[in-house]
């Protein structure tokens, strides 16, 4: 698995977006690049329908890629043992399934989990956490919305949901601030 060096001085992401089992570059990169502005982190479930090593990347133009904090899982199953503590939001794009994304209650650290492009997520993983499944709301007849519109979102309703509720900072110029309040103080590890 390729995996983004760690970086210390990175704070820990205010979202996890897990792709599972993505079929198109192109997606990917898209949210790749919107995880970015985010301030969010990438996981990507496999198998992968494309290479995500250096010279593949590359090739794509994702000059930005060895600066995301992207995470690689070997399997649906790996992710979900490595990250069992973690809150799980799904999104469905099936009509009748799951409430509003604008619903949800999102915190810091949540995990939104986007599925393929063309089947969504494992059913059976939806009907176990049933209570957690979100959709965005659609016109009756639309077959459906590309994967980095759902991400784009369902992240950034996330983030006002964060930044209404003193979990994130959007400062008055519009940019994220990936910090955290102690104390009433918001601290970046440098000057909040």
């Amino acid at each position: 698995m390729n995996q983004a060096p760690q970086n210390p001085t990175r704070p820990d992401p205010l979202l996890h977006a897990v792709l599972v089992r993505p079929e198109i570059p192109n997606n990917a990169g898209n949210i790749g690049r919107t995880c970015m502005a985010a301030s969010c982190a990438l996981h990507l479930v496999h198998p992968l329908a494309f290479d995500t090593d250096e010279k593949a990347v590359r090739r794509a133009g994702m000059d930005y890629w060895d600066e995301l904090d992207v995470r690689e899982h070997a399997s649906l199953d790996a992710y979900l043992t490595t990250h069992a503590g973690a809150r799980l939001w799904l999104t469905s794009g099936l009509p009748d399934t799951g409430r509003p994304h604008w619903d949800a209650a999102f915190e810091r650290g949540d995990h939104l989990l986007f599925g393929t492009e063309s089947s969504g997520l494992p059913q059976d993983l939806l009907r176990a956490h049933a209570d957690r499944v979100i959709r965005l709301p659609m016109s009756p007849g639309v077959r459906g919305l590309n994967v980095a519109s759902c991400v784009s979102a369902v992240l950034y309703e996330a983030l006002r949901q964060l930044s209404t509720h003193d979990e994130a900072l959007v400062d008055g110029r519009a940019v994220i601030r990936n910090t955290q309040r102690v104390s009433g103080v918001w601290r970046d590890g440098k000057n909040a």
